[in-house]
């Protein structure tokens, strides 16, 4: 595919991302730190989100199946959750968080539970819609390109 069309894509289906509430502003800040000294930056950043989600919902599962749950360490692995989500931009991850957290104040485990599947459910969906960025970001600088500065 051409340079030119990458890059129309790229802006099309990002927009239909932001549109969704998937990403927030913050997404767009992360972009302006990128540089042609740091071309990947976003990629690297948003790499490192994914695997410290995917081992923060681990941990998360792992305190809620057990039979007496510790809510204070419970609400801390959240609350590293709701800050990495709101470095990146995650927006509905992040507002899930919060919901979680205030399960976790009330020392609430079905709501917890509740919270875990939303949560888990909305982190997939982000994480698709990273990875599909991501390529099409690879793509474009492989093509000779500059990623475009996205708004919302």
């Amino acid at each position: 595919m051409e340079l030119h069309k990458l890059r129309r894509v790229y802006i099309e289906f990002a927009s239909i991302v932001f549109r969704d509430g998937f990403l927030d502003n913050q997404y767009t800040l992360l972009q302006q730190l990128q540089d042609e000294s740091e071309p990947k930056f976003v990629l690297q950043v948003g790499t490192l989100f994914l695997e410290d989600s995917e081992k923060l919902l681990n941990e998360l599962r792992s305190i809620l199946d057990q039979q007496d749950v510790d809510f204070e360490k419970l609400d801390a692995f959240v609350c590293k959750l709701t800050g990495s989500s709101a470095s990146i931009g995650a927006k509905r991850v992040k507002d899930v968080c919060m919901a979680f957290h205030d399960c976790c104040k009330k020392g609430n485990k079905e709501g917890c539970l509740k919270c875990l599947q939303q949560l888990a459910a909305e982190y997939r969906l982000v994480k698709r819609k990273l990875e599909t960025l991501f390529k099409m970001e690879t793509q474009i600088l492989a093509a000779g390109g500059s990623v475009p500065l996205l708004s919302q």
